[in-house]
């Protein structure tokens, strides 16, 4: 049996990257899946297609999540469209660099918005439907406990979204109602080793496991957290980073 027959999935950001593999491996995984776009509607579209040809169902639906009532309007559209709601992956997020230095508050705003704010109003607006069992998983980042460089934005968005999930676990833990976090490392993507090659020279040498993780990695992860193998799991962080974060940093 899969893991997730039955569930109806919104993945939020889920055009590309991180976010096509969640949606594509909760489809495989048996979920119908929303998936979500602000722009990138040609690609969500193909994700969709790539979900119906597993067998399973999909809609697009587009929303800028930077705004209160689009959060809420995704929602329950999604809900809607699939009969009810089981699970909801917070994966849209943006990751500009910028020197704290100069960084204006329109800047800052700009990241903590999409990459938090989003996160508060989508799982307010899941939560109020949700029934006892569903799940909730917000994707964090090894940069909530480990900043880079012109990542400050990123890095505290990321940070309090580890917080928000402990809280949404504490309080809405009584209705039956997990919340967790996946938390990733550097996630390889098409053109990353050509844009930032000492960067990924430098992953591969340090990380345990010799390699950068693969969205698919992020994605079981996120298949897991949803499914009844994790029933008793809630308001924790599961780090996906190919044991980077175990190393010393000294």
């Amino acid at each position: 049996m899969r893991l997730l027959e039955g569930q109806v999935a919104l993945v939020t950001g889920a055009g590309g990257g991180i976010g096509r593999g969640i949606a594509l491996r909760f489809a495989e995984q048996g979920a119908a899946v929303a998936v979500h776009c602000r722009t990138a509607v040609a690609a969500a579209r193909e994700v969709a297609s790539g979900i119906e040809e597993v067998g399973a169902r999909a809609v697009v639906l587009e929303a800028d999540l930077r705004d209160e009532e689009e959060c809420r309007r995704l929602v329950r559209a999604a809900a809607e469209w699939g009969g009810g709601l089981t699970a909801l992956v917070n994966n849209a997020g943006v990751q500009p660099t910028r020197p704290l230095p100069g960084m204006t508050a329109a800047q800052w705003r700009t990241v903590v918005d999409t990459n938090l704010t989003s996160v508060f109003a989508c799982t307010q607006a899941a939560a109020e439907i949700m029934r006892p069992g569903a799940s909730v998983t917000h994707i964090a980042s090894i940069e909530a406990s480990r900043p880079a460089p012109e990542h400050a934005h990123y890095s505290a968005s990321k940070a309090a979204i580890l917080m928000h999930a402990r809280s949404a676990a504490l309080e809405y833990g009584p209705h039956g109602i997990r919340v967790n976090t996946v938390s990733p490392g550097l996630i390889d993507r098409d053109g990353l080793a050509r844009d930032w090659p000492e960067g990924v020279e430098r992953w591969t040498r340090r990380a345990p496991l010799g390699r950068l993780g693969r969205p698919e990695d992020v994605a079981d992860a996120c298949v897991f957290l949803a499914s009844p193998l994790a029933s008793w799991i809630t308001g924790h962080d599961l780090v996906v980073d190919g044991g980077m974060t175990a190393g010393a940093v000294w």
